[in-house]
């Protein structure tokens, strides 16, 4: 078996043909800083050409799956850097959406927690998603007094209805794992103890 690679932001471990790749940065519930978007887009073109991964699931670490972009290091720190804003967004783009969407293997969403604002772009460009029920979904930027960025907005007109996509977005309200399985924006919702299995 070839090896795979080792990264300081995602852990990687291959089994039965299916390549786990966890987001690792738990004391931050996986909130993506430029050096894991840095990572996913090594991470994704060594699994794209990897023959022995023949299925990609994207998980989380702890108890969140994805806390969205990390407001200090993606934004506060590069707000006087625009080469590194630059490179940041083009990484960040890159994986989440552009290559995760047409990854050529089927790629699973293990949704083992907390889903927020960036972390709705990896979401739908996954081919499935399965969500532990009490996974918990929010839209916090109107907090701020913004409507989601970049992609977000985007990939959620897509992926839910009209009216929940307005709702979510302009109250910040959440949801969990079995409403996001009845809204469709998951394919499946099963109890947290049963994630990995149905996975």
């Amino acid at each position: 078996a070839t090896k795979l690679g080792t990264y300081e932001n995602v852990l990687l471990e291959r089994e039965d043909g299916i390549t786990w790749v966890t987001l690792n940065r738990p004391e931050k519930r996986n909130a993506m800083n430029p050096a894991l978007h840095h990572d996913m887009v090594a991470v994704l073109n060594e699994l794209d050409d990897d023959a022995e991964t023949k299925v990609l699931v994207l998980t989380g670490a702890g108890d969140s799956w994805n806390a969205g972009q990390d407001l200090k290091e993606y934004f506060r720190e590069l707000d006087n850097d625009s080469a590194g804003r630059r490179q940041a967004s083009w990484d960040s783009h890159q994986w989440r959406w552009e290559h995760l969407l047409t990854f050529p293997k089927p790629t699973i969403a293990m949704v083992n927690g907390y889903v927020f604002g960036g972390a709705f772009t990896p979401l739908v460009a996954c081919d499935i998603a399965i969500a532990a029920e009490d996974a918990i979904f929010g839209l916090s930027e109107i907090n701020w007094g913004i409507f989601p960025g970049g992609l977000v907005t985007r990939v959620i007109a897509d992926a839910m209805s009209y009216r929940d996509a307005m709702y979510y977005i302009m109250t910040g309200d959440t949801f969990t794992g079995k409403e996001a399985e009845a809204m469709r924006l998951v394919t499946r919702a099963v109890p947290r103890a049963k994630l990995r299995e149905e996975t």
